[in-house]
């Protein structure tokens, strides 16, 4: 403790508290404990790669509250594809929620041993976790670009080339194209915002977008909020599919018709689509694929001791059906 500290510019007594899992540190003093910890080579109790323990844990952890965890077809659809691969090989996927203001106790679990290689899913912006982790050896594999400042590898998916695809199909047929975004902090969601403002600069429309947050509720209040700020809007594409769902309710509590009077796009292709009235048009992301793909990655990190692949991006699809 006394050469990590020296090493991290900190007292002995906080590398104590950090490495007990304290709250009464901060995320950037852990952040410089765990860094230091790793510079010098030391290893938690239980760290000890090739050792006996057999077969490896693989943790996915996701930096959602558990409400949102277990309600957004996303984290499970993920968490199937990335299990599939991991139980074919006898490898155990822990599933942890950390929502950002709570991460010291699964801070402790992951680096004192609880995991071989964690599964980063859902990182906003400068997640303490991930800043952390980001300054250790521990395996990690980001589900999703982190922002700049957190340097980890990541596999995600074309978010900003299948929000383009959607708005063109709009810009076809349409002349006052809304959007209904995702969190800003989120980069997949500031990706697909990004998308849908080329396409239109590119065809000289106005943009029209109002704030989600990819549940339903957030759809619908802010479709209501768009059709008292533009009546006249014709269409509107959602950042993910509960919210265009969202949308849907709020289209049809104002009296408006899908397609004729607003098309309806959404993103993710989640199992509910096809089902949705009428059946959503949406930006089909390969999930399970990407689930599949985070955990292979992440696995032969852990077993072979290399450093981490290349980052991976997996194409989209625009999926037309009735809503548009």
């Amino acid at each position: 403790m006394a050469r990590v500290a020296a090493e991290a510019g900190v007292s002995p007594a906080t590398v104590s508290r950090v490495l007990t899992g304290s709250a009464q540190v901060s995320a950037l003093t852990r952040q410089q404990v765990y860094a230091a910890a790793s510079r010098l080579g030391y290893l938690r109790r239980g760290e000890r790669p090739g050792d006996s323990r057999h077969p490896p844990v693989i943790s996915a952890v996701i930096c959602e509250p558990t409400t949102r965890l277990f309600n957004d077809p996303f984290f499970v659809r993920f968490v199937s594809g990335a299990e599939t691969f991991l139980s074919g090989r006898g490898v155990p996927l822990p599933l942890i929620s950390a929502p950002g203001p709570v991460f010291a106790s699964t801070e402790k679990h992951l680096l004192g041993g609880g995991s071989d290689g964690v599964l980063l899913v859902s990182v906003h912006g400068r997640h303490p976790l991930a800043l952390t982790l980001a300054g250790t050896r521990l395996p990690i594999r980001a589900a999703g670009r982190p922002v700049k400042e957190v340097q980890l590898p990541f596999v995600d998916v074309d978010n900003r080339g299948g929000a383009r695809a959607a708005v063109e199909l709009l810009l076809r047929t349409r002349r006052r194209i809304a959007m209904i975004a995702g969190p800003s902090d989120l980069p997949a969601a500031r990706d697909r915002l990004n998308g849908y403002l080329e396409a239109l600069a590119e065809a000289g429309r106005l943009p029209l977008v109002a704030a989600g947050d990819f549940t339903p509720r957030g759809g619908m209040n802010a479709m209501r909020l768009l059709l008292d700020q533009a009546p006249g809007l014709d269409a509107v594409f959602a950042a993910s599919d509960p919210m265009a769902m969202g949308a849907m309710t709020a289209l049809h509590q104002a009296g408006r018709q899908i397609p004729g009077d607003v098309a309806v796009i959404g993103f993710d292709d989640v199992t509910a689509a096809v089902f949705a009235d009428p059946p959503l048009t949406t930006v089909r992301q390969p999930v399970e694929r990407l689930g599949a793909l985070a955990a292979e990655l992440l696995f032969e990190q852990v077993v072979s001791g290399s450093g981490p692949a290349d980052d991976q991006i997996l194409d989209t699809e625009l999926v037309i059906r009735s809503s548009t």
